[in-house]
């Protein structure tokens, strides 16, 4: 796997959206809270430096030597 998440930009979105995403444990109430899970997902990929989705369509944000 190759980095391709690596702008300060795009990893302060994901980690933004993914803690938003989580907070949703918290708020929801019934079985639709642990759709709150999937804040997980966007904090992985900054963690990892690499997105499958970015793979898919080609983008890089890593900056190359």
């Amino acid at each position: 796997m190759q980095c391709n998440v690596g702008h300060p930009v795009d990893k302060t979105l994901r980690i933004v959206i993914g803690i938003g995403l989580l907070s949703l444990l918290y708020f929801l109430e019934g079985d639709l809270r642990w759709l709150g899970l999937i804040g997980i997902i966007p904090i992985l990929t900054v963690v990892f430096g690499w997105c499958p989705g970015w793979a898919l369509l080609g983008i890089n944000t890593c900056k190359t030597k």
